[in-house]
């Protein structure tokens, strides 16, 4: 498992949570495999008592398997939930990227062209987690732009499902769209084509399944 930096003031329930989380999307904590609250609280230099809190809360978006007296366990994907999130996605993204059209400065347009930048460098370099951490901030300051923050924060946990999926898509994709759909979008944003930019988050949102037979292909034994 790979660690991150304990932020300040951060809990240890957050820490926990945000730590296995990061582990499960980029596969270090692979469909399939086994996890003991002993073993992450020791490799976090935590307690058990957080460690548990996170594994309950990640249990209740089905990502993480209780079980009572045994290891848990990190679920093999299920398409059904893995869709059920994109869905979730696709409603509040699609809204939001209109909104962003209305409510976009051009400092604000600078700093995403920044984000995809850097994009574009780890693309190019094939630095999965390093990208997949700029998709999502990319994707996050669209809600910040929007003055929606605090939704982007509430659907992180349902998110993971999505997340996993769009994971192994930056890694086994060869023909990969989401740079250019990101510089595409902004694009739309600087032009306020609302109707331009809903329909390519849209499409963008979608592309997981376009691309399902490549990822089941490069990784057969994590999924139902």
């Amino acid at each position: 498992m790979k660690l991150s930096e304990r932020l300040p003031r951060e809990s240890g329930r957050d820490y926990a949570l945000r730590t296995i989380k990061k582990n499960i999307i980029s596969l270090d904590l692979a469909p399939g495999s086994q996890i003991s609250e002993n073993a992450l609280a020791a490799e976090m230099g935590l307690s058990r008592t957080p460690v548990r809190e996170a594994l309950i809360e990640l249990s209740k978006v089905e990502i993480i398997e209780v079980h009572p007296q045994r290891k848990s366990t990190v679920p093999l994907i299920d398409y059904d939930l893995v869709e059920e999130s994109r869905f979730m996605r696709n409603l509040l993204e699609c809204a939001v990227v209109e909104l962003v059209c209305e409510m976009a400065t051009p400092i604000d347009i600078e700093r995403l062209n920044a984000n995809i930048r850097l994009q574009g460098f780890y693309l190019d370099g094939y630095y999965t987690n390093e990208l997949m951490t700029l998709d999502n901030q990319f994707h996050g300051m669209l809600f910040n732009i929007a003055k929606k923050g605090r939704v982007f924060q509430l659907i992180q946990n349902i998110a993971i499902h999505f997340d996993r999926v769009r994971g192994m898509a930056l890694s086994s994709v060869k023909d990969l769209k989401v740079v250019q759909d990101h510089q595409d979008l902004v694009e739309f944003i600087r032009q306020k084509d609302a109707k331009g930019a809903r329909e390519l988050m849209e499409i963008h949102l979608n592309r997981y399944k376009i691309d399902a037979a490549a990822i089941r292909e490069a990784y057969p034994q994590y999924f139902k």
